[in-house]
C-alpha cells in the first residue's frame, strides 16, 4: 500500500476536516446523565487568550503589509479619518484593529480587544497601573503577560505590539498628536491587550472566541471595501483575488480570510486537536 505523505499541509487539512465534522455533527451523542468531553472546560483562559493572539498576529501583519505598505506603493490611501464622507481612504493598521474591536463587542462573545502603548497617538489608550507596570517588562522581553485584573474581574493577556512596517513608523512618528517621535521599525510600539470573565473554557467556548475574531476581522475589512464602493474622485482597485503586489488590485473578503487561515491555522489545529 502506497504510503501518504505526511505534509504539514496535508495535515491542516485533515484537521480542518475533523473539525468541520465534529462542528457540523454535534460530536458523538452521548448517554442521558452523562457529561460528554466536549462540554468539560478543557483550555485554560490564557491558551485561548493566545491562540486568538497569533491569529490576530497573522491578520494584522497581512493588512499591514500585504494591503496598507503594498496598497500605497500603488497610490491607494489610509487615513485615521476614514469613515469620514470626504475622506477616501482605508483604514491604518491600528484602526482596522479597532475595527475588529468592535465588532467583537457588538456579539454575544464576552472577549475584551484593544491596544495600549506607554506613547500613544490617542492619550485614551496610555497605560496605567498594573497594565503600566507590565509594559515595561514587555518591551524589555517581549514576552506576553497573563494575569486577573481585579479592579475589572477579566483574565487578561498582554502581548507586545511591534512596529513591523514603515507605514506603521511613519505614520505614528508625524502625527501631530504624537508624543514620540523617533519611533524604529522593530520597536514595542504597544501591547495587543485581550480580556475575557471565566479562567477555563469548554472546546466549543474555544471555537465561539476565534470565530467571533475572525467575524471581526471581515465585518471591518468589508466595511472598508463599502468605503471604497462609495469612492467618487479616487480611483477604486479591483476587487477580486488579486492583491496590492499586483497593482490597483483588493482581496475579496473570501479571498483575505483564506489567506489568513492559511497561514494561522496550522498551530491553532494543533492546540484545538490536542484538547479532544
Amino acid at each position: 500500500m502506497k504510503k501518504l505523505n505526511n505534509s504539514p499541509l496535508l495535515i491542516v487539512m485533515i484537521l480542518f476536516i475533523s473539525l468541520l465534522i465534529l462542528n457540523s455533527c454535534g460530536g458523538v451523542p452521548e448517554e442521558k446523565g452523562e457529561t460528554s468531553a466536549a462540554e468539560d472546560n478543557v483550555f485554560s483562559v490564557d491558551e485561548v487568550l493566545e491562540m486568538v493572539s497569533k491569529e490576530n498576529d497573522v491578520t494584522r501583519t497581512l493588512y499591514t503589509k500585504a494591503i496598507v505598505g503594498k496598497g500605497m506603493l500603488q497610490g491607494m490611501k489610509f487615513d485615521e479619518d476614514w469613515r469620514k464622507d470626504d475622506v477616501e481612504a482605508g483604514p491604518l493598521p491600528a484602526l482596522f484593529l479597532r475595527g475588529v474591536a468592535t465588532s467583537i463587542k457588538k456579539g454575544p462573545v464576552p472577549l475584551g480587544l484593544y491596544l495600549g502603548s506607554d506613547f500613544p497617538v490617542n492619550k485614551a489608550n496610555k497605560f496605567e497601573g498594573q497594565q503600566a507596570e507590565l509594559f515595561k517588562d514587555i518591551k524589555e522581553t517581549q514576552e506576553p503577560k497573563f494575569f486577573y485584573d481585579e479592579s475589572q474581574e477579566l483574565h487578561t493577556a498582554m502581548f507586545a505590539d511591534l512596529a513591523s512596517a514603515q507605514a506603521c513608523v511613519t505614520c505614528h512618528n508625524d502625527h501631530p498628536q504624537t508624543t514620540k517621535t523617533d519611533w524604529k521599525l522593530g520597536d514595542v510600539m504597544g501591547a495587543t491587550t485581550w480580556q475575557y470573565p471565566k479562567d477555563s473554557l469548554t472546546y466549543s467556548g474555544a471555537i465561539e472566541v476565534l470565530n467571533a475574531y475572525s467575524k471581526g476581522t471581515v465585518d471591518i475589512y468589508m466595511e472598508y471595501l463599502d468605503e471604497i464602493a462609495a469612492f467618487k474622485s479616487s480611483e477604486k482597485p479591483v476587487i477580486g483575488d488579486k492583491w496590492p503586489s499586483e497593482g490597483n488590485y483588493l482581496p475579496s473578503p473570501e479571498v483575505f480570510l483564506d489567506s489568513v487561515r492559511k497561514l494561522s491555522s496550522y498551530d491553532t489545529m494543533k492546540t484545538l486537536i490536542a484538547s479532544k
